[in-house]
């Protein structure tokens, strides 16, 4: 079982590749609100990961979060997230990011533990 009060953090440095312009969700060179997204969701599936039975993983479900400042390609950005509810499968995580001039982006995270095997024998069953 896994308990509320989980803390995660995850840093990295804003590149070419990460921005608005070169992923298409924008036209200028500053860190993209998708890239900040996928950084929210790997903060928390790391922070969680080590609680895990084997063969489980977590799937993101729902992310609600503003992206409040701009921030260049170069400077760095990091995550902070805590597990605030878990209601058996489901995991509900409080999140911030920020960048070094201060707080770019903030929220909730939804994740979903799965059992790895079955849900991709499901995927492979679509359609």
């Amino acid at each position: 079982m896994i308990d509320k009060g989980i803390k995660g953090r995850r840093e990295q440095t804003v590149t070419p590749e990460m921005s608005a312009a070169r992923i298409g969700s924008g036209l200028v060179e500053v860190f993209a609100t998708p890239m900040m997204v996928a950084l929210i969701e790997q903060t928390c599936l790391e922070s969680v990961l080590p609680q895990l039975e084997e063969g489980q993983g977590t799937v993101g479900t729902l992310v609600n979060v503003s992206h409040v400042s701009a921030t260049p390609v170069g400077m760095r950005v990091w995550c902070e997230s805590e597990l605030v509810e878990v209601d058996r499968r489901r995991l509900v995580f409080k999140v911030k990011a920020y960048d070094e001039c201060g707080l770019i982006g903030e929220g909730t995270h939804e994740r979903f533990i799965i059992d790895n095997a079955k849900f991709m024998e499901k995927i492979k069953n679509k359609g």
